[in-house]
């Protein structure tokens, strides 16, 4: 990059670390480390999860499944949009979390099944999460070597250092600094300066992309211009589409609907705010918050698409993949064992020539691939296509050279160059200065799910797993110490699992295979537990437990396939060609949707079907065994502060208590979770939601529909080009604009409010996540508190 460009990331990066420096000051125990104090407001729990929720690895990803599946996918999103809609507009299991004033998942899990379930859950829950974090650190320096075109190794003190590690080292100690100094105080403060700063940003690149590119002319034609059955733009004629199909679309919904308070990355966002309300304000907020961020992905790997695949640019992009291959094939093929490979690469690369001793590898692999498809008796059609490939890429035959070595490497290669094309073709098309901004987008983005992710997790060690052991609660100084060492040890972990793990599978594969470890059973064990008074602590244990161990076979099929599992079912024959019968004919009723097919090197189910699994078994299991087991119905109101468990500080201002009445007015307020908590201003925001995403989101989807089903042959390829250009420029154009002016004014103004309760709001050195009887220990404090005055007296001491 530029010196310009560097200037333009590091000063933003300025004036995050100031604010957050200054932030830390307010931390004076533990709930305000774990939760801000429970004092922000709806606009910086909007802006900061946001930004949060987003991440660097999360672009990647989307840019890796844009890249491969296109737009067209993304259409039946629609589907859910009313489904969606209500459960944010009513504040559904977000708003009972909130009221239960639980810190973490596993402190509602004690106050509703039992100490030892939130001790499993908790581990479970790490387990699951930190693995799932530990390619978040690999994924940013990933991006940052490669977009800005650093060496893969830097000479320092006479030594070879990878840059790779040394990226990851710094990243993640800045994020360590930024979470032990001041907890979710600074991690939510930097999160939301980052978001406001960004929203300039993504006008910028915006702009520099609609001057560099025509949609009319260059965007559109190339996208319109692939295989029947693989379109980008046409959802229609997605058919041929394995991964991210339609199957995987309405898995994510059902999904995001049953885990909807699942996933603890950002846990500390769901007992920040002020009170319930503002929590679920912070939620329907949420669905404007994005603004330009959407347009701006979008248009972005559309131009990295359109640079890499239109001939207009053929000559550049030529080159752009050759630096692309010959920097990944250095990154993933360290060691003298291959060094003849790396050199056989090089000089293909170079003259264009497959060198002989290139040649006899790539003869090698093929005959070994075709000899496994005689076995599992494919077609002798598909058998000649190995052996003799049609035109096959670069990636194709440096990736098949590196089959002849290790199989693992190989297919690391495939998917970090699969990843890292996107980024690749911006650096080479964006300019001066706008290369800059968006690479202080990536990092803030990077910094911000970093610093909340190892709150998150780092937290669950503690409170989760060594909190409910102890017979004497910790003192306040001494929770805060092993929080804080719990945080540096999921960082410290991080590092190595990202150094070590090669990366076999997409980005959004690994997050719905690690994620389903957890949140296969998960769903069904908080849903029950907010909503169904007679789920019990057995009927917990029961789902959660049986989605766990679906969701790790998963894993550990996907990860060890190619190189134990496969070798092992393909020494004997028999087993094998049973074994492809027995997992091709099982989705054989599904195609085209689901295709399980039996390979030497992928693993038949991928990580989303594995994850749609888990969820269906834990949900079975989770009913059948409550029903057995249930004898006497849980008591929600106590759980939930409602009725004669009421708090007052949990009451909004003004709120005036009544039901919505009876008619299609309050059938209305219902559907739009309007409450007597709402003002007119809120009123106004949840209609502005309702109306924006029913009448254009979901309104113009079923339009579209129906016209493609009635009409014969569908939409021609360039009604749909325009109508991706309507959908995902113009009009998120429009929202964007409104948006950027909306949120910088409402998140400058919320952090500064956020400010003055945080020096005036009095600390409650009891609220440290324990549980006493069914209640939190903050509960305890306000009807029971002669029983804790020694407790408060000596951690008060310690305090001073």
């Amino acid at each position: 990059m530029h010196l310009v460009d560097w200037l333009i990331v590091v000063i933003p990066l300025i004036i995050v670390a100031v604010v957050g420096l200054r932030a830390q000051r307010y931390v004076r125990g533990v709930s305000d480390f774990l939760a801000a104090g429970r004092v922000a407001g709806r606009y910086v729990v909007a802006v900061a999860n946001g930004e949060a929720a987003m991440g660097l690895i999360s672009v990647v990803a989307m840019f890796e499944m844009y890249y491969k599946s296109g737009f067209a996918i993304s259409f039946w999103n629609n589907i859910g949009i009313p489904i969606m809609l209500v459960i944010m507009l009513t504040g559904f299991a977000i708003y009972r979390f909130r009221e239960t004033r639980a810190m973490t998942l596993a402190q509602f899990f004690e106050i509703r099944y039992s100490k030892s379930f939130r001790v499993f859950a908790g581990v479970l829950q790490a387990i699951s999460g930190i693995l799932n974090y530990g390619l978040f650190p690999a994924v940013g320096a990933r991006f940052i070597m490669y977009f800005c075109d650093l060496p893969t190794t830097i000479n320092f003190i006479g030594l070879s250092w990878p840059t790779f590690g040394l990226l990851m080292a710094i990243f993640l100690g800045i994020a360590v600094l930024i979470v032990t100094i001041g907890g979710q105080i600074t991690v939510m403060t930097t999160d939301c300066i980052q978001g406001i700063l960004s929203y300039p940003m993504y006008l910028i690149v915006v702009f520099a992309i609609i001057m560099n590119f025509s949609w009319w002319n260059q965007i559109g034609p190339t996208l319109m211009d692939r295989p029947v059955g693989e379109s980008i733009l046409n959802p229609f004629d997605t058919f041929n589409l394995k991964d991210f199909n339609i199957f995987y679309i309405v898995v994510g919904i059902i999904g995001n609907v049953f885990n909807i308070l699942s996933w603890s990355g950002t846990q500390g966002y769901n007992a920040a705010a002020a009170t319930p309300h503002e929590q679920k304000m912070g939620r329907i907020l949420g669905a404007w918050r994005t603004g330009f961020s959407v347009l701006m992905f979008v248009l972005l790997a559309a131009a990295a698409y359109t640079y890499m695949n239109n001939a207009e640019f053929a000559k550049q992009a030529s080159q752009t993949e050759r630096n692309l291959s010959w920097k990944a094939v250095q990154d993933v093929s360290n060691g003298k064992k291959f060094q003849e490979v790396r050199h056989e690469v090089h000089e293909y690369l170079q003259t264009d020539q497959i060198v002989p001793s290139l040649q006899i590898k790539l003869d090698k692999v093929r005959t070994e691939e075709a000899e496994s498809a005689r076995k599992i008796g494919k077609a002798q059609g598909e058998v000649e296509k190995i052996l003799n490939p049609q035109d096959p890429s670069t990636a194709t035959i440096i990736a098949t050279a590196l089959k002849a070595q290790d199989k693992g490497k190989a297919r690391t290669f495939t998917t970090i160059h699969n990843q890292m094309r996107v980024p690749v073709a911006l650096r080479d098309l964006l300019p001066i200065g706008v290369t800059g901004v968006f690479c202080a987008i990536m990092i803030f983005l990077m910094i911000s799910t970093d610093t909340t992710y190892l709150h998150s997790w780092g937290s669950i060690l503690v409170q989760d797993i060594v909190l409910p052991f102890r017979k004497k609660p910790f003192t306040p100084r001494q929770q805060l110490f092993w929080l804080r060492v719990a945080i540096a040890f999921v960082a410290v972990f991080a590092f190595f699992f990202s150094l070590y793990f090669g990366q076999v599978t997409f980005i959004l594969m690994f997050f719905a295979l690690t994620g389903s470890i957890w949140l296969g059973g998960a769903g069904a064990v908080i849903l029950g537990g907010l909503y169904w008074k007679r789920g019990t602590t057995q009927g917990a244990w029961a789902g959660l437990l049986s989605g766990s161990i679906l969701a790790s076979i998963g894993f550990i099929g996907q990860n060890y396939w190619a190189q134990s599992i496969y070798p092992m079912i393909e020494k004997s024959p028999t087993i094998l060609h049973w074994f492809t019968i027995i997992i091709e004919g099982i989705s054989h009723p599904f195609e085209p949707i689901i295709q399980w097919r039996v390979t030497p090197d992928k693993f038949p189910i991928n990580g989303q079907e594995v994850y749609f699994l888990t969820m269906l078994l834990s949900i079975a299991t989770y009913v059948t065994v409550s029903l057995l087991t249930c004898r006497k119905p849980f008591n929600m109101e106590r759980m939930l502060h409602r009725g004669k468990y009421r708090r007052e500080d949990d009451r909004a201002p003004g709120e005036v208590a009544g039901k919505p009445p009876r008619s299609l007015k309050g059938l209305l307020q219902t559907l739009l979770g309007i409450d007597a908590q709402f003002t007119r201003g809120d009123k106004i925001l949840s209609w502005s939601v309702f109306l924006y995403s029913m009448v254009w989101g979901f309104g113009s989807w079923l339009v579209v529909l129906i016209w493609n089903v009635i009409k014969e042959g569908g939409w021609p390829k360039q009604w749909w080009s325009t109508w991706f250009f309507i959908q995902y420029f113009v009009v998120a154009f429009i929202v964007g604009l409104v948006t950027t002016v909306w949120f910088t004014i409402g998140g400058t103004w919320d952090l500064r409010r956020m400010f003055k309760r945080l020096a005036s709001h009095e600390t409650n050195i009891l609220d440290d996540g324990r549980v006493v009887g069914h209640v939190s220990a903050d509960d305890v404090a306000l009807v029971e508190k002669v029983e804790h005055i020694k407790i408060e007296e000596e951690r008060h001491e310690d305090m001073q």
